[in-house]
């Protein structure tokens, strides 16, 4: 089995409980010393970079390689959280999110399938969010990703209906990993604070998360309790198509299916940081 995005959070998590529970797991990373880590782990890792086509291609070869061309299941964790106003997300950024989060991802699924198909069974599961299901202001081009995600899920476990390979979604809420913090070293590269309306609740914003200890409560949930139900979406005999983990993720989709946009708006709308004060004597 290939889980992606193991160098920490929900990934690593994963990797560890399937290990533990007799799954051979290859864990992909990025970066070298990410990958050096899971090998003192005790893992075989796989280099992956979902945003370079050449480094899906290869991984995907190299995991079908060692498990001699069977493949039971795919972990689609890896990603990130592009953060920042949407009129202060670039053309550049957006792709970038893209990139990683759906073209990558699809790539790479694209890529194990034949091997599924020819041994008629294979498990996939594709981790979204919370925010697959509900948009929220200050991460919308994330939460476009995962609604991206969410779409080409449902439309491959249809597609797929009788081969014997099922596909199922994963949507956490907050989950204790370093997700918070990755997503403002983000936005601290990606948008142009000097230029943005939000600009000095952005450089706030990036010296919080970078300070931020968080810890488990009842809204924010360990990864182990996300690597559970991923467990489950490859082990049960009955899989789920939906997985929601942590209370806002039950929030979130009873928001989206019940509650009226107008008054969804409105209780998002206070998550709206106040605007940079404009002392230039023009219009922001």
């Amino acid at each position: 089995m290939l889980v992606t995005g193991c160098s920490s959070g929900i990934g690593a998590a994963t990797a560890r409980l399937l290990r533990d529970a007799g799954w051979t797991v290859y864990p992909t990373a990025r970066k070298p010393e990410d990958l050096d880590a899971l090998r003192a782990d005790g893992f075989d890792p796989v280099a992956l970079d979902l945003a370079d086509p050449d480094s899906v291609a290869q991984a995907a070869d190299a995991v079908l390689a060692r498990a001699g061309g069977r493949l039971g299941a795919l972990v689609n964790n890896a990603g990130y959280c592009q953060a920042g106003a949407m009129e202060d997300i670039s053309r550049a950024a957006l792709r970038a999110q893209f990139e990683t989060n759906v073209f990558g991802l699809h790539d790479l699924t694209r890529a194990l399938l034949p091997a599924f198909r020819r041994q008629n069974h294979g498990r996939i599961v594709n981790v979204s969010s919370v925010f697959g299901r509900l948009a929220a202001p200050m991460v919308g081009s994330y939460c476009a990703s995962k609604f991206a995600l969410e779409a080409l899920s449902d439309a491959l476990r249809i597609e797929l209906r009788g081969t014997g390979i099922w596909v199922a979604l994963i949507e956490p809420g907050a989950i204790l990993s370093h997700f918070r913090k990755n997503a403002a070293e983000t936005l601290a590269r990606s948008v142009d604070r000097e230029q943005s309306a939000y600009g000095s609740t952005y450089a706030h914003e990036i010296e919080r998360r970078r300070r931020q200890v968080k810890k488990a409560d009842f809204f924010t949930r360990p990864p182990e309790d996300v690597a559970r139900r991923i467990r489950h979406a490859l082990e049960s005999p009955r899989p789920r198509r939906r997985y929601r983990v942590t209370p806002a993720a039950a929030l979130a989709e009873l928001a989206a299916r019940w509650i009226p946009a107008a008054l969804t708006d409105r209780l998002l709308a206070r998550r709206v940081p106040p605007r940079t004060p404009d002392t230039s004597g023009g219009s922001r």
